[in-house]
């Protein structure tokens, strides 16, 4: 699966679930949310609790419930004001035709509406209700007061209700409320990367540099890998609007301006490493480093002394990174390196299908104008069929070039993706 521009990780919902029976619709809502790869945290009023439980939404999210505007846990933890601050979008969902009536007037007496008042964050609202309540003048004029207000509401559906009338006042169904969020922060998104960069609001992990694989206290196995082209990507990546994490093995080298760089050693820990920046959110890897294949099944505990002409080393084979994180459910777009010595292009086509890459960028280090320490490169790049992508040659230029070519082709690729048949 290649990165989806419809899941837009690392978004925090609030969502606020106040009295009528269309709160049973709210749980479903969460577990969609959730699935688009949004952190939701839920918000009940006491009307919510008499229809449902704060404990379905409590399991559903993964999240403490809020009920309570003085709760001195919650103030000691996220209280209102640090909920307010969280949240990227307050959902309200059903909102009813007393909540509507508060937000229209400023009253703070509970927690949904002090957090309202709170919040710096778009307020989104779905009324639900019945149909004579709906078409009430009051509650016409709350709506037209809250949209004056900037509020977004989201019109009700029309159909049969539990009161037994028919009309407008039913909730969305929260697979289309889901979608209509994830619709909003899809565009946003994009508006961000045309005003300020072609990777704006995207979470770019770069790997780096060679790992060294210990034998003893004070040897290791390692090869000439020198992490230029790794630290010129994540310096590109960074000018283009993206957030930054550089996975950087043993090298001398400064970290680029606004880059979060983490150090590793051996290719275990950059593994460990790399799958935990799954979990904030990865949304594109770029693996340059040079990992060691092989490992030492065993490394000495204190330094191996000679003892005669040969020294013999059992080794185990490293696991593979970026095979590894592009197996997983909810992979990042991919991009792998080939540094070869021989048949460039051919070995480097057979590991962007193997390893199931989106893209991959090949060079021949054994030319040595362009080779490991070198600060120029020249590289050519293919893509996955899913792209409506020729391969690109970019001829020899500076490292910090390349990357600049290398993010455009990224984003290129991130543009043309077709689905399959």
């Amino acid at each position: 699966m290649s990165f989806d521009l419809s899941v837009i990780p690392n978004k925090n919902i609030v969502l606020a679930v106040t009295g009528g029976i269309a709160a049973y619709k709210s749980a479903i809502l969460v577990r969609r949310l959730k699935d688009a790869g949004f952190n939701v945290r839920v918000v009940m009023t006491q009307g919510a609790q008499a229809f449902i439980t704060p404990l379905t939404f409590q399991a559903l999210s993964g999240n403490s419930v809020h009920t309570e505007l003085l709760n001195p846990e919650a103030e000691a933890g996220m209280g209102h004001i640090e909920l307010a601050r969280w949240a990227d979008l307050l959902l309200v969902a059903p909102a009813s035709c007393n909540t509507l009536a508060k937000f229209a007037v400023g009253l703070a007496d509970d927690l949904l509406s002090t957090l309202y008042l709170a919040t710096k964050s778009p307020v989104w609202v779905a009324p639900a209700m019945n149909q004579q309540m709906w078409a009430a003048k009051a509650t016409q004029r709350n709506l037209n007061t809250l949209v004056e207000d900037g509020v977004h509401v989201i019109m009700p559906d029309a159909g049969s209700q539990a009161c037994g009338d028919v009309g407008l006042g039913r909730m969305p169904e929260p697979e289309d409320l889901a979608r209509q969020v994830t619709d909003y922060f899809h565009k946003a998104q994009r508006a961000i990367a045309e005003k300020f960069g072609m990777l704006a609001g995207r979470h770019v992990v770069v790997t780096a540099g060679p790992t060294r694989e210990a034998i003893d206290p004070v040897r290791y196995i390692s090869n000439h890998s020198t992490g230029k082209m790794g630290f010129a990507l994540a310096a590109a990546c960074y000018a283009a609007g993206a957030k930054v994490t550089l996975i950087a093995g043993p090298v001398s080298l400064d970290t680029p301006n606004g880059v979060r760089r983490i150090n590793v050693s051996s290719a275990v820990q950059m593994l460990e490493i790399s799958m935990q920046m799954l979990d904030e959110g990865c949304d594109i890897f770029i693996a340059t480093a040079a990992v060691a294949d092989y490992r030492v099944a065993e490394v000495a505990e204190h330094k191996i002394k000679k003892a005669g002409d040969e020294l013999n080393v059992s080794l185990i084979k490293n696991p593979d990174i970026v095979a590894t994180i592009a197996q997983q459910q909810k992979r990042p777009f991919m991009v792998g390196f080939a540094a070869e010595t021989r048949n460039v292009e051919e070995y480097a086509a057979g590991k962007l299908v193997a390893k199931k890459l989106d893209m991959i960028a090949c060079n021949d280090v054994s030319r040595p104008d362009i080779g490991f320490a070198s600060d120029e490169n020249a590289m050519i790049v293919f893509f996955a069929e899913q792209y409506q992508m020729q391969k690109r040659d970019l001829e020899k230029a500076s490292k910090q070039e390349i990357a600049q070519q290398l993010v455009e082709a990224i984003h290129d690729a991130l543009h043309n993706e077709i689905e399959p048949v």
